[in-house]
């Protein structure tokens, strides 16, 4: 049997014992979380949702994905931008899924925004001095 979740923005085909990448949750390792938007459980196709299904997943670990690099360019133009990116991302366990699980001191699942470092603040631009001209 496998299940269609909703999480983070994205769709995710899952089935037992399924090992996912999903956007970053705030959760420990080895903690329970609990799916409860299940768009599809089996045969049955949910509108939008499937009425008291959930599906329960373990948290694995906490990671961050490959670098990614974003490069812009206009030719000609001597436009030239190159950045990088790298998504915080948490990878589960899928242990259980069906219609009225009993889970036991499982939060549901919420996706979190990855928290901002407090010393990367922008700093304002630096003055430039004056030119100064001699008059001759």
């Amino acid at each position: 049997m496998f299940a269609v979740i909703k999480t983070g923005g994205k769709q995710y085909r899952v089935s037992k014992d399924d090992v996912i990448a999903i956007e970053k949750f705030e959760a420990d390792a080895g903690s329970t979380i609990v799916f409860d938007e299940v768009l599809m459980l089996g045969d049955q196709v949910g509108a939008p949702r499937v009425v008291n299904a959930q599906v329960t997943a373990e948290v694995v670990r906490q990671f961050r994905d490959d670098k990614v690099i974003i490069f812009k360019k206009r030719r000609r133009k001597h436009y030239r931008r190159r950045n990088g990116h790298r998504q915080h991302l948490t990878l589960v366990k899928i242990t259980d899924m069906g219609v009225d699980l009993a889970t036991v001191a499982a939060k549901p699942a919420k996706a979190v925004a990855a928290p901002k470092a407090e010393g990367a603040a922008k700093k304002p631009a630096a003055k430039k001095a004056a030119k100064k001209t001699t008059e001759a």
